[in-house]
């Protein structure tokens, strides 16, 4: 290729990239359509051949993190997770010593299965824990939350970072990181980061945060419930209740039920016809109940304190919305809660503070604390249908703890497998959920539910764009930008350099995105040095991994800031001084495990 065909390939590669950081920091865009944008356009601007532009979704970091996310969804649904959680958890306990038990619990799961799972199922536990003990979520969920992450950098499959890494390592020296290889740099980073969120980190949040409980707030509806009656003359009658539905969205009011004869009718009594001297029971602010009444024609009925917030079929469930939710960026007035599915959204909390007004019309972000009332039977499909988590435990109906030991035995045996050789990882794991399909661990409905399509995209997408940058030359010229700056200094301030760095990518994208650009350059600036690739691939893996700074940078970040209260400003406190932890522990185990020259 002539000399200025590849500059111009590297102009254009070093554009695409820029601008995909720009958006990703914007966050105005889901990222999975932002590195779906820059593939398209990097092919058609000639820079990744067409012949590849798809080939990230056949790679295998690609359908490694896509399986693993199945098998974690059948080991969820076996109940084995909450087993032994409850062996280990306790609201009577102290507080250092529920921290560090948590901790533990998240940081082994994590290790075995997806870091986001591991969370999505730890926290209703602790912050059931946290109800019981009378005192804030906050105190935990941040160590719970950065416990699961530091776990995720123990084994290949913890964490979509070390897929990316061993996948990585094996097209470019020809053989990929093994299961365990992870462990022993992985491990210790693991330990102490526990020791210090355990008996030092929670002490750094700021007090405020502490004294506060939004998710009793959220629930805390009284003085906003009031019942109107149907007149002879209102024009409704024989009309079904949910004709009702967008007047009160209109008026941001909650339509709950309806009572007839003195009795509270099943459920949310929707299709129920309403007749003269039926009460319609509403939840809002005082102004807009009053408006709702005026405009439907109905009339006030008084206030009766006897009167039950839900029906007998109907209850209260708090979920939280992770980035990539259904309902993210929407309202639930714009994808239909109430129609489709006979459920309220009643309130919504986010960074501490609940909303109760004009709720149904508020733009939901990731990370808010959504409070909803529907059917009892269906609660967990309407809130996995929105894309969120529910922070209540869910009930027995719903897991099959007698087949725990035969999932637990299954992925273990997948593991062992691929961690000898046996069978290759991918085909372990691939067989290990199709078991799970067929013995009902993971209903065929839910096999796709369960994979986080936003990252597969992303991998998919960027995995060519990033073999196109090495291949063009861009990696070597970021290595001797790195060279220049740390030259005539030891190595070993290049390691920790290079960890900065990725670090701090890492605080503010994706960090399978930043893990995808920094292996690259690892490997670039091992050969200028020549020393060991693979002790500068750990460096990346671990640093990609370490996203403790803000909310933004580790899903598992976002989804606790609703239910802990969280400001912005609240992650740097107890996540600096952890990264720093993380440098000065990784560094010299790196260089004892994989030594520079050897």
């Amino acid at each position: 290729m002539a000399d200025g065909a590849i500059v111009t390939d590297q102009t254009v590669l070093f554009l695409i990239l820029g601008t995909v950081f720009g958006l990703l920091l914007w966050g105005r865009v889901r990222y999975d359509l932002v590195a779906f944008g820059a593939l398209v356009v990097a092919v058609i601007a000639g820079t990744v051949p067409s012949s590849v532009a798809f080939s990230g979704f056949g790679h295998p970091a690609t359908v490694i993190v896509a399986l693993v996310l199945i098998v974690s969804r059948g080991l969820s649904n076996s109940g084995a997770v909450e087993l032994l959680a409850r062996y280990v958890v306790s609201s009577t306990r102290p507080l250092v010593v529920h921290i560090g038990l948590m901790s533990g619990v998240g940081a082994v799961l994590s290790a075995l299965m997806n870091n986001v799972a591991a969370l999505a199922l730890l926290m209703p536990i602790d912050s059931e824990a946290a109800t019981r003990a009378q005192r804030g979520p906050a105190l935990t969920l941040m160590p719970l939350s950065f416990a699961t992450i530091l776990g995720g950098m123990v084994t290949m499959i913890g964490t979509p970072t070390n897929i990316v890494i061993a996948t990585f390592r094996g097209d470019a020296l020809g053989e990929p990181f093994a299961m365990f290889d992870f462990a022993a740099v992985g491990g210790i980073v693991a330990l102490v980061g526990i020791v210090f969120v355990t008996l030092v980190g929670w002490r750094l949040l700021p007090k405020a945060r502490s004294q506060r409980n939004s998710r009793q707030e959220l629930q805390d509806l009284s003085g906003y419930v009031a019942e109107a009656v149907v007149l002879e003359s209102t024009g409704l009658l024989g009309e079904p209740l949910r004709d009702l539905y967008p007047l009160a969205e209109e008026h941001d009011i909650a339509i709950l039920g309806m009572v007839r004869g003195g009795q509270r009718l099943p459920g949310t009594a929707r299709r129920e016809s309403l007749r003269s001297g039926d009460l319609v029971v509403v939840e809002g602010a005082a102004s807009a109940i009053d408006a709702f009444i005026g405009a439907s024609g109905l009339e006030h009925a008084g206030h009766n304190d006897r009167i039950e917030l839900l029906g007998k079929h109907q209850v209260l469930m708090e979920a939280v919305v992770p980035s990539g939710a259904r309902i993210a960026g929407r309202s639930a007035r714009d994808v239909r809660l109430a129609y489709r599915h006979g459920a309220m959204l009643l309130g919504v909390a986010r960074q501490g503070q609940p909303f109760r007004e004009r709720v149904r019309k508020l733009s939901i972000r990731a990370g808010d604390v959504l409070l909803l009332s529907g059917p009892e039977d269906r609660m967990l499909d309407i809130i996995a249908w929105l894309g969120c988590l529910p922070l209540a435990e869910r009930g027995l109906r719903l897991l099959q703890r007698r087949k725990a030991g035969l999932a637990i035995g299954l992925f273990a045996i997948a593991i062992l497998a691929a961690s000898t050789g046996l069978v290759y990882l991918p085909i372990a794991l691939a067989a290990a959920a199709a078991i799970y399909v067929v013995l009902g661990l993971v209903p065929a409905s839910e096999v796709y539910e369960s994979v986080e399509w936003p990252v597969i995209v992303l991998l998919g997408c960027l995995i060519p764009i990033g073999g196109a940058f090495e291949s063009s030359g861009c990696t070597a010229l970021i290595a001797n930008a790195v060279l220049g700056w740390t030259e005539g200094m030891p190595v070993v301030l290049v390691v920790v350099l290079l960890m900065l760095i990725t670090m701090t990518l890492s605080d503010v994208l994706n960090n399978v995105a930043t893990a995808l650009i920094a292996a690259p350059i690892a490997l670039e600036l091992a050969n200028r040095l020549e020393v060991n690739p693979d002790a500068l691939l750990m460096a990346v893996a671990v640093a990609a991994s370490c996203a403790f700074l803000t909310p933004i940078g580790h899903k598992n970040n976002t989804i606790i800031m609703g239910p802990g209260g969280y400001r912005f400003g609240d992650y740097w406190r107890m996540g600096l001084p952890l990264e720093v932890l993380v440098v000065a522990v990784s560094v010299p185990m790196i260089l004892l495990v994989w030594p520079l020259h050897g």
